[in-house]
């Protein structure tokens, strides 16, 4: 089954065409990727893929129902489960008591806020094989304002494991990541291809090529050109929009 679906997504800000008509489609067990220079309205798509902005034409789809009209919280209950830009964890709390919260809510009937979440072994030990696969169980009981913040991103992503998703929505997860801790995200990305359909916006060029099965590029709210990775490395236009000017830069 198709994992998700855009067709013709278009949101204007004032004068600003921020998607223009973007249609992108992610294949069960892809890793599909959106590239673009900064101002190509990445953002703004993802917003509307996630349920954060609502389009003004255009629809969503995911795992072939029509979710354009829903919110976030029913399009993650529907198995859309994403990270973001900016890491949103607890800091005071634990790496295990942030996955746990994550946990808690793919089955809303687990909050009690008279109930201590670690007396719920099942739990427990969801939120720690979600820990386990993203490399972290050692570090379960550090909080993360200790976590390094390579280490912030991976509990970012065991948290979206938690809770039990169908499709992945990652934002920029190497985002001002050192060269081992980029590593580290792409070996963990790695693990995650096939498993899960995964819709990646990423800036670093090395790891889109060697992730991606498919890569579309967004210059100015349009996307470009779709295709594999040699075929986009290959694109003319693509190279003069976007490819060209980062190897000059």
């Amino acid at each position: 089954m198709t994992a998700l679906v855009t067709e013709n997504l278009v949101k204007r800000f004032g004068g600003v065409q921020a998607t223009d008509n973007v249609s992108l489609t992610v294949e069960d067990g892809q890793l599909h990727a959106i590239i673009g220079p900064n101002g190509a309205g990445k953002s703004t798509l993802i917003g509307q893929i996630a349920g954060e902005i609502a389009p003004d034409s255009g629809h969503v789809a995911l795992l072939g129902k029509d979710v354009t009209t829903l919110s976030v919280f029913a399009r993650a209950n529907l198995g859309l489960a994403r990270t973001y830009q900016i890491t949103q964890l607890a800091k005071e709390f634990t790496a295990l008591d942030n996955v746990l919260m994550a946990t808690n809510a793919r089955a809303s009937h687990n909050f009690s806020f008279w109930k201590n979440a670690h007396d719920d072994s099942d739990a427990v030990s969801h939120s720690l094989a979600a820990l386990a696969k993203v490399g972290l169980l050692d570090a379960k009981n550090r909080t993360v304002a200790e976590l390094a913040h390579g280490e912030q991103r991976q509990l970012e992503i065991a948290m979206a494991l938690a809770t039990g998703p169908k499709v992945l929505l990652l934002d920029e997860p190497l985002a001002g990541m050192s060269q081992g801790e980029s590593a580290a995200m792409i070996a963990l990305l790695k693990s995650l291809k096939g498993r899960y359909p995964i819709l990646l916006v990423e800036h670093d060029m090395d790891a889109v090529f060697s992730l991606a099965d498919r890569i579309s590029v967004l210059v100015y709210g349009r996307i470009i050109a779709s295709g594999t990775p040699e075929e986009i490395r290959n694109n003319v236009e693509v190279r003069a929009a976007y490819l060209g000017e980062e190897a000059t830069a």
